[in-house]
């Protein structure tokens, strides 16, 4: 039951001609703590109880937010691939060939066309530690070596987005790319890496 409050407190009680406007305000940024009533007639501050749940909502915010951050870094990379391309499966070793430019051709004859995002960007840290194995610059450099010679058909091709990855595997035969796993849709087909596919448990591209 809520207790009349002590004279000192009922000097810091909100003047009757301010109550209105400023209860309406008050109650539109905290919650009354069960017990306790705001009414028309008086005001007074709790300072403990606000500012426990200012600080609650500020730390619920914050572990909100570095939640949400961590989910971000940990999906998992998807392998796509045109859907020309008679592929369903690959191992880790051939796609390690196919990230580096070391395998030219699907083996119906079709040239292979490997497709990531830009190597400096936190997606792609997980592709650079697990299967280059490489620095961001030594992977820069290996694109361009690989790209040298092939302006009309790079060996790999760096997306400004993973829409824009997604739709340029779906229009190039031959292509192949690694992509966030929710970026994916069905205008390309996803294949399978070391007999495992994106979010089944021993995933080789899980996001830690």
């Amino acid at each position: 039951m809520y207790e009349k409050p002590s004279a000192e407190f009922q000097k810091l009680a909100v003047p009757p001609t301010e109550t209105s406007a400023k209860l309406r305000k008050y109650m539109t940024l905290v919650a009354v703590e069960p017990g306790f009533e705001l009414n028309e007639n008086l005001v007074v501050p709790c300072p403990p109880v606000g500012a426990n749940l200012y600080h609650r909502r500020h730390l619920f915010l914050i572990l909100f937010l570095a939640t949400s951050l961590s989910l971000a870094s940990a999906r998992d990379l998807a392998l796509v691939s045109n859907k020309t391309n008679a592929i369903s499966a690959i191992t880790l070793p051939d796609l390690v060939k196919l990230c580096k430019a070391q395998t030219s051709r699907w083996p119906d004859g079709k040239p292979v066309t490997f497709i990531m995002r830009t190597p400096s960007i936190p997606e792609m840290k997980l592709l650079l530690e697990k299967i280059y194995e490489l620095p961001e610059s030594q992977v820069a450099e290996l694109i361009t070596t690989a790209n040298h010679g092939r302006t009309n058909h790079p060996a790999i091709l760096v997306a400004d987005s993973d829409e824009d990855l997604v739709n340029k595997v779906a229009s190039i035969p031959g292509a192949i790319g690694v992509v966030d796993v929710y970026a994916i849709n069905s205008s390309v087909a996803v294949v399978r890496l070391g007999g495992k596919l994106p979010l089944e448990p021993g995933y080789l591209l899980h996001g830690n």
